[in-house]
């Protein structure tokens, strides 16, 4: 009767505990803070839930203390897997290594309970495996001499990279200077050989770094990779090398379509290009635009190109490598900013160019006025203009001042090639004004290069207080603009010469009272000393 009692409290005791494992196994576990068990330098499994009251790092030093002792006391390191209840126990010989809940798996790498405990189990073999090996010494010694014949490879490869290296830094000034000098156009030539040098010399110190770190990388992985210790490093780094080539091959060969379409978009651009100017020529045929002709026919055609290759690049944006990412992106509004904030200026003085070229209001070889500035238009470009004075020197106008300012074209109301020359004298109103005008109709006679057809002109300009102004306007013979300040010079001279001649004084530009005699001067004072007769124009 005792012995029947007993066996049925032990049978209840058993059942009380059976019951709450089973509780512990199947409740919701409480999630905590995941640890990780890694033996040997590897990792087995991350445990995310506390079971059985022991928290995932209890876990964890469980398992790894059970490990140890396995690998260390017992000859039967057998893994294997076995379900119990939700869970799957991993056995270590005749011990439970640990447990692997539903609360524990990563569902990301694994589907279930299962497959986890399989993994694990699978990762808990290859330390036994590495550890077994690290323990037998012709497998060590196997593995230091594959590690030392590596090395004994690797020194061998720098040396090589070095003595090449000599060869080349002796070969290399040769190679370009004899190469740098093919490179002209003409009689010039485009790259000097010390900038050839140093650029190249930069290239190949660059590839040689490249190939050193490489062959540094790949000897490190395979030397670490020899010991069962240091294995899963070198695994790692072979891992992340092989990660880094595939996302790049697979990057490259994504691209591919991508940048075959925006291929496609800028030769059709290139193509429309090519046709539009073939049209714009054909336009500019006399008689057919009044507005395209010759002179508007060049900034024509690279406004209508510059417009197709943004329309072609906005089209081909999308499809380029790497238009997606934010830092593509982040690079585009940057770009667009900057472009933005600093070229208001840049826009308008093209902006004041095309209005000088569409409204062709100055073309080159003109004399024009443009505020103080006097001169021959030698260039007109987009954002400046270049003219050249009288006195040699070469002024670049920003084109919206021109637009800004008052314009005088000495040039186009000439007839035929020309420009025209004209002067101002105040006479007293003693003088005839009919005297005046033959005087200074007679001096622009005298001039050479004023033309005398058209005919000179004579207009009186003002009356003023003490004075009439006269002002002579003839055509010069087209010239550069040196001789047009020569012509100019001569022609105020013969001025001079004509009323002194005849006995008229000048009143420019002012004067207060009538002088007791008149002011000019006679033909035997016109060459007096230092003055010589010879050199007169």
């Amino acid at each position: 009767m005792r012995k029947r009692s007993l066996a049925l409290g032990i049978a209840s005791v058993f059942l009380v505990l059976w019951s709450v494992f089973s509780w512990a196994v199947d409740a919701p576990s409480a999630k905590d803070n995941p640890a990780e068990l890694k033996v040997a330098n590897r990792s087995i499994m991350v445990f995310r839930a506390t079971l059985l009251g022991e928290s995932p790092e209890s876990r964890v030093k469980r398992a790894r203390t059970v490990i140890n002792e396995v690998l260390d006391e017992s000859e039967d390191s057998s893994v294997n897997v076995a379900p119990i209840e939700q869970s799957y126990l991993v056995m270590l010989g005749a011990k439970r290594a640990f447990i692997v809940s539903p609360d524990d798996v990563d569902t990301v790498e694994y589907a279930s309970a299962q497959q986890a405990a399989e993994g694990a189990a699978q990762k808990l073999r290859q330390v036994v495996t590495e550890t077994q090996e690290a323990r037998t010494l012709h497998l060590m010694l196997k593995a230091g001499a594959a590690a030392a014949l590596a090395t004994v490879i690797y020194v061998a490869l720098l040396w090589g990279m070095a003595y090449l290296r000599l060869k080349l830094d002796k070969r290399l000034p040769e190679l370009m200077h004899r190469h740098s000098q093919s490179l002209k156009v003409g009689s010039a030539q485009l790259i000097d050989a010390g900038s050839l040098y140093l650029l190249v010399s930069r290239a190949f110190a660059l590839v040689r770094w490249s190939v050193v770190l490489l062959l540094t990388y790949e000897w490190l992985g395979f030397v670490l990779s020899r010991f069962p210790y240091t294995r899963p490093w070198g695994e790692s780094l072979n891992n992340y090398l092989l990660d880094v080539a595939r996302y790049l091959l697979e990057g490259i060969v994504g691209a591919i379509p991508g940048l075959g379409v925006a291929v496609a978009i800028f030769f059709i651009a290139r193509g429309m290009t090519a046709f539009s100017r073939r049209v714009l020529r054909r336009l500019a045929a006399p008689g057919t635009f009044s507005w395209l002709n010759y002179e508007t026919l060049q900034p024509t055609t690279r406004l209508t190109s510059l417009a197709i290759w943004l329309f072609a690049l906005a089209m081909a944006y999308p499809y380029l490598p790497g238009a997606g990412t934010d830092a593509f992106k982040g690079l585009t509004v940057l770009i667009g900013l900057m472009i933005s904030l600093g070229a208001s200026s840049v826009v308008g003085q093209a902006a004041a160019g095309l209005i000088l070229t569409y409204t062709r209001t100055l073309r080159p070889g003109e004399f024009v006025r443009i505020g103080e500035y006097e001169g021959t238009v030698t260039e007109l470009g987009m954002f400046t203009t270049s003219i050249r004075t009288g006195l040699g020197e070469v002024l670049t106008l920003p084109n919206s001042m021109i637009t800004n300012t008052v314009t005088k074209n000495y040039s186009r109301t000439v007839q035929g090639a020309g420009y025209v020359v004209d002067t101002v004298v105040t006479i007293g109103y003693d003088t005839p004004w009919r005297q005046v005008e033959a005087m200074l109709l007679e001096a622009a006679k005298r001039t050479a290069g004023i033309l005398e057809d058209p005919p000179p002109q004579v207009f009186q300009t003002a009356l003023s207080d003490f004075y009439p102004e006269y002002r002579l306007v003839a055509q010069a013979i087209p010239s550069q603009p040196r001789p047009r300040a020569v012509l100019l010079s001569v022609l105020h001279g013969n001025v001079q010469d004509v009323f002194n001649e005849y006995g008229v004084q000048i009143m420019s530009p002012h004067y207060f009272d009538d002088p007791q005699q008149e002011k000019w001067v006679p033909r035997e004072k016109w060459f007096a000393a230092p003055a010589d007769e010879t050199k007169e124009p």
